[in-house]
């Protein structure tokens, strides 16, 4: 299992406000936990540091390999709770932070499965023998439009609302988040980003870099950048190698 990963501010914002962290266990079994802040100077880079950390902690703390899917899911359900909770406790102690919040991408993988829990909009894409397909659906306004067969998915792409979406850690005492797992073979690989990479980059150009090129994180972040750079990039890639 080998898991690489890079953050980069972009062109335009003054700040970062995207965060990531991953580990690998001592069999191998790689994790990754992904955020991207929101709330401008109302401390999206506070929340987002905050989900990561707390996250990681309770994965780094309370998975073992033995675990069954269900107990994953749960392990992924309690720490994301947690985070929501501490985000939301300390937004509503600071006038100052009113308003912040993040997504969540969060993953742990080996030889067999991927094991992923999110909510927000940012994303996670499986290439493997079956193509290169988003796994999965994003939490938001237009989201939901397509949902309703309102908007095709390719007008949701360019949708001038895009960026709004229904699910955050840290705007409300409680949060719903998604699991789900999957096959993860022999030569598959993994990704997970921020909308500063899928709101610049097409998926065919995703599959194009991920298949032809020696280092995909640094490619597809060079080739946001490329497009304007409008937002914060974070890319991590894990590619079963076993």
């Amino acid at each position: 299992m080998i898991i690489s990963a890079n953050t980069n501010i972009g062109l335009v914002r003054s700040e970062n406000q995207d965060c990531f962290k991953t580990g690998t266990f001592d069999d191998g079994i790689v994790w990754c936990v992904v955020c991207d802040g929101m709330g401008g100077t109302a401390g999206g880079d506070i929340a987002s540091k905050m989900a990561v950390d707390l996250i990681s902690g309770r994965i780094e703390n309370c998975f073992n390999s033995k675990m069954k899917p269900s107990s994953i899911g749960n392990l992924f359900e309690s720490a994301i709770n947690l985070a929501n909770i501490e985000i939301f406790d300390l937004s509503k102690e600071n006038p100052q932070y009113s308003g912040m919040g993040t997504t969540v991408v969060a993953a742990i993988a080996d030889g067999e499965k991927v094991y992923i829990s999110h909510a927000g909009d940012s994303r996670a894409y499986l290439l493997s023998d079956e193509g290169f397909r988003q796994v999965t659906v994003d939490h938001s306004v237009v989201q939901e439009m397509v949902d309703r067969g309102e908007i095709s998915k390719e007008e949701a792409e360019h949708h001038p609302i895009k960026n709004y979406i229904t699910r955050a850690l840290g705007v409300g005492n409680s949060i719903v988040v998604d699991f789900n797992y999957f096959d993860f073979n022999k030569g598959d690989q993994l990704m997970i980003c921020t909308d500063g990479l899928s709101n610049m980059v097409s998926i065919d150009e995703m599959q194009t870099i991920l298949e032809s090129d020696d280092d995909c994180v640094k490619a597809l972040i060079d080739k946001a950048i490329d497009r304007g750079g409008k937002d914060n990039i974070t890319v991590v890639i894990i590619k079963n190698e076993q």
